[in-house]
């Protein structure tokens, strides 16, 4: 499973966001996970995917604050979406707010799982990779 491309999604009115024909396809179920990203997006990850993940992180010592702080963010923001008849999902509206997510998202594949950004803050990322 390896999730690549870059496309160009609206919002609609009621905060839900089609995710593109390639990234459903690359899906085992019609249920994905969203949590907050690093950086200023979101990370979308495959259920089952994120279910093997997760178990991995559940092995990591207590006692790496690293890898704890990295388990609260994960987890605390995570939630399991389904895609409606339309491959569309709700985003939450802490996930939005922490995207700053509004009219025109970039939804783009990151190999293993896809991140959902707000275009003009992905705009801003490339530039600033590309210096």
């Amino acid at each position: 499973m390896v999730f690549f491309g870059e496309y160009e999604v609206s919002v609609t009115s009621g905060s839900r966001i089609a995710l593109p024909k390639k990234i459903r396809e690359i899906l085992n179920e019609k249920q994905v996970i969203i949590t907050k990203g690093f950086g200023s997006c979101l990370s979308g990850y495959d259920r089952l995917d994120w279910e093997k993940r997760a178990r991995e992180l559940l092995n990591v010592s207590l006692l790496d604050k690293e890898h704890i702080d990295k388990r609260r963010k994960l987890f605390s923001s995570a939630t399991q979406l389904e895609l409606d008849e339309q491959g569309r999902i709700l985003l939450p509206k802490n996930l939005q707010s922490f995207a700053e997510i509004k009219n025109n998202v970039l939804i783009v594949g990151v190999g293993d799982h896809f991140e959902i950004w707000q275009k003009t803050k992905w705009e801003k990322y490339m530039e600033e990779i590309n210096e």
